[in-house]
């Protein structure tokens, strides 16, 4: 079993709540996120209960939840852990150029990262423009993207489906859903992925994204048309261009990567694992159920960032401060031993039509259910597009040399190459 790297800690950060309790907080970093992260929460699990104190890159100190019903307290109590970044207590000490500033944010008037009535606000005018974006229209902007990527691959027999199938999938989809052209999709992609890695170029990506968002809002003023944007603009309460901007990398950012995580987990998934390869070829298993197995076993979003306390309190025995950052253990939460006893190895729970899982948060701060919607219709559409274009796809690595993405916080895939057949385009079918 791997177990956490506690060796070398650098000293805790001034209030560290770890360094109060008097134990060693658990390093937010290293390959046991990256290789077998169930195995460390187990670990951790075992070691410090439901809530473990943990240290940020940088030496900044936070709460893991990592229990089932202690995260269900902390997401669904949006009085006492609200998702408000101001009130964080570290924020003197956060240098400028900390690598994880764009995932944590910082205050600022979008629905991410506001609470209380100031976030209800931005729903009431985000939520209904995703809402209106016909199911039908979305899953054809799907089946035709979908298509045009195979389309790029088929004939030579091997193809990475990370890179050239489902990453750029959730982004094509969602800039036209929002209002960009396709030409500037694949750009938007880039800049998603170095935001979501954290890594130094995380900053500069930020500000290319924002400066996107900018030109999309002034182009949709004074063009209006049948998209999200068009929409948000239309809402009869007053919102400034910069709300606009930053509303809109949030809905991009959201769904991109976790998206496509989706979908390359849930294709891992059938090409590594025979029983669950022959049950789906047999017909008692569906695509839908590799994608909610996922969900509960390999949950795109590992970790979110965060919700801060209100003031005072204690959870599962641990004494939080006002102002401490509570990460939402996400992908732990889902493996707990509570919920999932008398489960079998891959976990009976996670099968079938179950929808208990954490893996789109809980609570007020949730991800809204039409985002949730846009989400699975793009990810089934997109795998069955592919299982269907190239129907004897087949791994082209031993399963055990696949690489995971080097991040804490998102489970994916860096690559996921497959070999099958060349076929012939779309357009040759035609």
């Amino acid at each position: 079993m791997t177990t956490p790297s506690l060796s070398g800690v650098p000293a805790p950060a001034a209030g560290c709540p770890a360094h109060a309790a008097g134990t060693v907080p658990v390093p937010l970093s290293g390959p046991e996120f990256h290789t077998e992260p169930q195995a460390l929460y187990r670990t951790v699990r075992r070691e410090y209960g439901p809530v473990v104190p943990v240290e940020l890159p940088g030496g900044f100190p936070a709460w893991l939840v990592v229990g089932y019903r202690e995260l269900h307290q902390v997401a669904g109590d949006g009085e006492l852990f609200p998702r408000d970044v101001g009130l964080w207590n570290q924020w003197e000490h956060i240098p400028e150029d900390w690598p994880l500033l764009p995932m944590v944010g910082r205050p600022m008037p979008s629905i991410y990262f506001t609470a209380g009535a100031e976030h209800r606000r931005h729903a009431r005018m985000v939520v209904p423009a995703l809402e209106a974006a016909d199911p039908f229209e979305i899953r054809g902007h799907c089946e035709q993207l979908a298509d045009r990527l195979v389309d790029a691959v088929c004939g030579r027999g091997t193809a990475d489906l990370v890179a050239e199938f489902a990453e750029p999938l959730p982004v094509l989809v969602l800039a036209r859903l929002i209002g960009f052209p396709d030409s500037e999709g694949a750009d938007i992609a880039r800049v998603l992925k170095d935001l979501a890695d954290g890594g130094p170029g995380a900053q500069e990506a930020h500000a290319r994204f924002g400066a996107h968002m900018s030109r999309l809002v002034a182009a949709k003023r004074a063009r209006p048309g049948d998209d999200v944007t068009s929409r948000m603009l239309a809402d009869p309460e007053p919102f400034t261009d910069e709300e606009y901007a930053l509303d809109l990398m949030a809905i991009t950012a959201a769904g991109h990567l976790t998206t496509a995580d989706w979908i390359s987990n849930s294709l891992r998934l059938m090409l590594t694992e025979d029983e669950f390869a022959d049950s789906l070829a047999g017909g008692r298993r569906s695509i839908g159920d590799a994608m909610n197995e996922v969900l509960w076993e390999e949950s795109p979003t590992q970790i979110l960032a965060g919700r801060w306390a209100s003031r005072d309190t204690h959870l599962a025995g641990r004494t939080i401060k006002a102002g401490d950052m509570l990460l939402l253990g996400l992908g732990a939460a889902n493996t707990d031993p509570l919920i999932r006893q008398g489960a079998d190895v891959r976990g009976t729970a996670a099968r079938g039509s179950n929808g208990a899982h954490l893996a789109f948060s809980h609570g007020e701060y949730r991800c809204p259910f039409p985002a949730q919607e846009i989400a699975e219709t793009i990810a089934r559409t997109g795998i069955e597009v592919i299982l269907d274009r190239l129907p004897d796809l087949q791994l082209a690595v031993p399963a055990q040399d696949l690489v995971r993405r080097p991040s804490a916080f998102l489970r994916g895939m860096n690559a996921l190459p497959v070999r099958f057949a060349p076929v012939r385009t779309t357009g040759d079918l035609l």
